[in-house]
């Protein structure tokens, strides 16, 4: 979506501006230091005549790691991280669902203090760097529920802003394990598909979550449509979803 709607206009317009064809895939690489791999970092992307700004949070132990990564400058926090890896002095990690499969890797410094190495997106990469401030800060989305049948399926809607439409589909499904996954699109700003993080469903009331744009839709199920809103940082707009033709 335009300006502050759909996290810098769409996550995949978000990430473009900042390495114009890079990928990430799964593989940054951290060392086995008393700091360990965990924590809060703070750095940059390294792009040509400018920097990006961004934070990395970290946790794990083992086999079983998690994290995110904060961009101020696209509005964008707390987006959870992919393929998250530590293998000796190596940590991998990727951005699942964005084009270009965006990916860092990287090392931590024998002293534990600083993570660098290379952001890849598209076929090119940049260097990045970042510094340990301190311990991961983690905010989990809630956990999904299943969604009734009347709820299950896929929804389309628009989003009014400076007297323009923009589009949007969503898809929700029932998963074997009982809860429920979607994904949005918007439809006008490239077809980028987003995952939803959570999809929670209490009698009538639904919310979506949707942490790599920064946004959340609160709507109830009446009359065969969904009828709520759309929040996106600190701005909001009536949303009305009706099934997909």
């Amino acid at each position: 979506m335009a300006g502050h709607v759909w996290g810098a206009r769409v996550l995949v317009a978000a990430l473009t501006p900042l390495i114009a064809a890079l990928t990430l895939s799964s593989g940054v690489a951290f060392s086995q230091t008393p700091a360990g791999a965990s924590g809060h970092w703070e750095g940059a992307i390294q792009v040509p005549a400018q920097e990006i700004k961004i934070e990395i949070d970290l946790s794990g132990t083992a086999g079983k790691w998690e994290g995110t990564i904060t961009i101020p400058a696209q509005n964008l926090k707390g987006l959870p991280l992919s393929a998250v890896a530590v293998t000796g002095e190596t940590v991998t990690f990727a951005i699942g669902g964005i084009p270009g499969e965006p990916t860092f890797k990287g090392a931590v410094s024998k002293d534990g203090k600083t993570l660098a190495g290379d952001f890849s997106q598209g076929g090119g990469s940049v260097p990045f760097s970042v510094v340990r401030t301190g311990e991961a800060k983690i905010e989990r989305p809630p956990k999904s529920t299943p969604v009734t049948k009347d709820v299950e399926g896929s929804w389309e809607g628009g989003v009014e802003i400076n007297g323009k439409t923009l589009r949007l589909l969503v898809k929700l499904a029932n998963q074997p394990d009982g809860a429920a996954t979607g994904t949005i699109t918007s439809v006008d700003q490239g077809g980028a598909v987003i995952p939803i993080a959570a999809v929670v469903q209490t009698d009538a009331h639904l919310k979506l979550v949707v942490p790599a744009v920064i946004g959340n839709y609160d709507g109830d199920f009446k009359d065969g449509q969904l009828t709520g809103t759309w929040s996106q940082g600190p701005n909001s707009w009536p949303l009305v979803l009706k099934r997909a033709k």
